[in-house]
Order: C-alpha cells, then structure tokens, then sequence
C-alpha cells in the first residue's frame, strides 16, 4: 500500500501545529520582556519615586489608575491614553518611554489578533483636551504620576499575561 504524500502530510503535521504555538509563545515573551523594561526605565528616572501609584491627586484625575482585570483591549486603550499624556510633556525622560509603549501596543495587537480578538476601538482622547492647561500649571506633579501609574498599570498586565488575558 502506498501512501507516500498522505504520510508525509501526517509526519509535518505536528511540526505546523508547534510553529503557531512557538511565534505566539515568543510575542508574548517579547511582550514581557518590553514591560519589564519599560518598567526599568521608569525606575531610573529618580524622581518618580515620591507618589503611590494608588494616591488620589486633585486635578490629575485623567491619568488612569490601576484596574484589576485588564482584557487586551482595555490594555490597549489604557496605553493609548498613558502615551498621549507622555507625548504631551516637555520632559526628555518619557521620549523612549512613550516609544515604547507604541510597540508594546504593536505586540498586544498580535496576542489579540492570535486570539481572534476583534480590532481596538479607536480611543476618546476628547476627554485630554484640557491637558495643555493642566500641564502648564503642572508639569513636574503630572509627570511623576503618569510614570508611576503606568509603572503600577504595567505590572497589572505582566500579572495578566501570566494568566491569559481575555479580548
């Protein structure tokens, strides 16, 4: 009896099955390893030790706070927001910070594109209009609680990545 294409069709398959599985593996390893740095870079700035990322400052209210059960699609959003506030500060120590929240976005398009996640919802970044004059009157306040929120948020997603988030 012959089957020499069926068999060799059985014999690759287990190979095709394992290289989706390893890119995956790696995006999501690409992916923690990007927070981790993001979160080196912010630990080096030394000024952004001096507030909680859990304090309530009056007036900085639109800078997200930590959420317990981030989804892939709340992770994006939340990025999308923390960069606009980063892009909008004068401060030179956030440039490769907000770079990299850029394609940390990149790779949590391709975990929810794996995972046949419908495309993110473009973000309402109408609600930061009024950030110019905030930041005027603040520019030191808002960038020690961006950076140490996005800090807390970032190792909200690591715990996450861990577990699997969900679209």
């Amino acid at each position: 009896m012959r089957c020499g294409p069926l068999c060799q069709l059985l014999w690759l398959w287990p190979c095709l099955l394992c290289v989706q599985a390893v890119s995956i593996w790696k995006v999501r390893d690409d992916t923690k390893t990007l927070i981790k740095t993001i979160v080196t870079r912010i630990s080096d700035i030394s000024h952004t030790h001096a507030v909680s990322s859990k304090q309530r400052i009056t007036g900085l209210d639109f800078i997200p706070a930590l959420h317990p059960n981030l989804s892939l699609s709340k992770m994006d959003q939340t990025l999308v927001l923390y960069k606009h506030i980063l892009t909008s500060l004068p401060s030179r120590n956030v440039v490769q910070i907000a770079n990299d929240l850029e394609n940390l976005r990149d790779l949590l398009h391709l975990l929810a594109a794996s995972q046949d996640c419908p495309p993110p919802q473009a973000s309402d970044l109408e609600s930061l209009n009024s950030l110019e004059g905030i930041l005027e009157a603040s520019l030191y306040s808002t960038e020690v609680v961006a950076l140490s929120r996005l800090q807390g948020t970032l190792h909200e997603m690591l715990q996450q990545l861990d577990i699997g988030p969900g679209c």
